[in-house]
């Protein structure tokens, strides 16, 4: 993956993270919390032009969820406010039980792709993901079992050698689709370079997604457009629209990532070319 699909007019996937499972209403008072307000946040990114959301249950408090049913009451609504977006579901779950990172895939039907971290990383001053190979394999065979396409979530450098190391270990269904992610603490460091090592560093033929925290959101984005790989935008990961300036929705994210997509070049995919793009 790299410029030269940039120049083939390989249209570009855009995922919506609409949630999250760490910040809340008292960050962004527009950010979806209850199955209802998800569903329509869903509908308003796939009119937008994203084709794939990436979804966490909350409480009717606002805290995570984890269970299988409250999963399935998001998937419902998200079903009746869209056309025919992709879902997919989180698996990651700071500092819970493994046991618990299995339920969001337990749906019916279940979704049609999953986040699957690739490693651990710290969360605030005493919260760490574990994510073992243990707990990786896991997942991931439930997940082949069910007819559930993993995305690869890497948050780091070693994280990238786990994917390697997953390959080995089990045969994914081409192809094979990796979220690089930069930000601050455990994270890749945003830095142009670092992305470009990222990009060349992933498993022959696989292809790519960018993420880029708070205010790299946009760039890493461009950068993700410019270089042939597929972009993920949202409330999950940047409550901003700009410097001091809260995002009005999950759908204002992606309409300015789209116009990003359209001025320079490349087409954005539908959901019927996705499908076709990451395999499902």
């Amino acid at each position: 993956m790299s410029y030269e699909r940039f120049l083939a007019d390989e249209p570009v996937v855009v995922t919506a993270a609409l949630t999250g499972g760490i910040h809340g209403k008292e960050t962004n008072p527009n950010l979806p919390e209850t199955p209802e307000e998800i569903g329509r946040a869903a509908g308003e990114v796939e009119a937008a032009g994203a084709s794939v959301v990436h979804v966490h249950a909350r409480k009717d408090n606002g805290e995570r969820a984890f269970s299988t049913e409250r999963f399935g009451a998001i998937d419902e609504a998200i079903r009746r406010h869209t056309d025919d977006v992709i879902i997919q579901h989180t698996t990651g779950a700071t500092g819970a039980p493994a046991e618990k990172r299995h339920l969001s895939l337990r749906t019916d039907p279940p979704p049609e792709m999953a986040s699957l971290d690739m490693g651990p990383l710290n969360r605030y001053d005493r919260l760490t993901s574990e994510n073992t190979v243990a707990t990786i394999d896991a997942l991931y065979d439930e997940m082949a079992d069910r007819g559930i396409k993993p995305e690869l979530e890497v948050f780091n450098d070693g994280h990238r050698n786990e994917v390697h190391g997953l390959l080995e270990r089990r045969d994914l269904a081409d192809p094979v689709y990796a979220t690089l992610i930069f930000g601050p603490g455990t994270l890749t460091r945003p830095r142009p370079r670092n992305f470009l090592n990222a990009v060349d560093n992933l498993p022959e033929g696989a292809l790519f997604n960018t993420l880029g925290f708070g205010r790299h959101q946009l760039p890493f984005a461009t950068m993700g457009i410019l270089f042939g790989g597929n972009v993920r935008v949202g409330l999950e990961d940047n409550v901003y629209y700009r410097k001091g300036e809260l995002a009005e929705s999950n759908a204002q994210l992606v309409d300015r990532v789209v116009r990003v997509a359209e001025e320079l070049g490349r087409e954005v995919a539908d959901t019927s070319q996705a499908r076709g793009i990451l395999g499902l």
